[in-house]
């Protein structure tokens, strides 16, 4: 028999606990449904970024190295309107349709990454949301309290 002991925590929420939310595209967001990027405190999550322009069309079908690119110019715009830098990324994680390919482009990442990698996984996956979209890559960044 096993007795569990449960302690009551209240939490009062401050203003800075409030979630705040960034749409980079905003019609496309809407229309798909997602916000792409939510601070709670010092926490921020980043839905995965694609290679597209504003209308929603890729950029860069076929080419691995030019949608990564794109995708961390997204992202680092992204993190730049909350005052983060790639510095503060602590996971990352990545979703490609051709793992061999991204690894080729890889070594881009130590261009944005000087410090200190993030955690995270990078998945080969059957498709992502659009044909023609080739990697994905969504991310949390954390700030130290000042």
């Amino acid at each position: 028999m096993a007795f569990y002991l449960f302690a009551a925590v209240t939490m009062q929420a401050t203003p800075t606990d409030a979630p705040e939310y960034f749409n980079l595209r905003p019609k496309l967001e809407k229309e798909y449904g997602y916000t792409h990027a939510v601070k709670i405190g010092n926490d921020l999550k980043i839905s995965g970024a694609v290679s597209m322009n504003d209308s929603g069309i890729i950029v860069g079908s076929g080419n691995m190295e030019l949608q990564m690119k794109n995708c961390y110019s997204d992202l680092e715009k992204i993190l730049k309107h909350y005052g983060y830098t790639f510095d503060e990324v602590v996971a990352e994680n990545v979703y490609t349709t051709n793992m061999a390919d991204f690894i080729k482009v890889s070594g881009f990442r130590n261009s944005i990454y000087k410090k200190q990698y993030p955690t995270g996984t990078w998945l080969e996956v059957k498709g992502l949301a659009l044909q023609g979209q080739l990697i994905e890559i969504d991310m949390e960044a954390h700030k130290v309290k000042e």
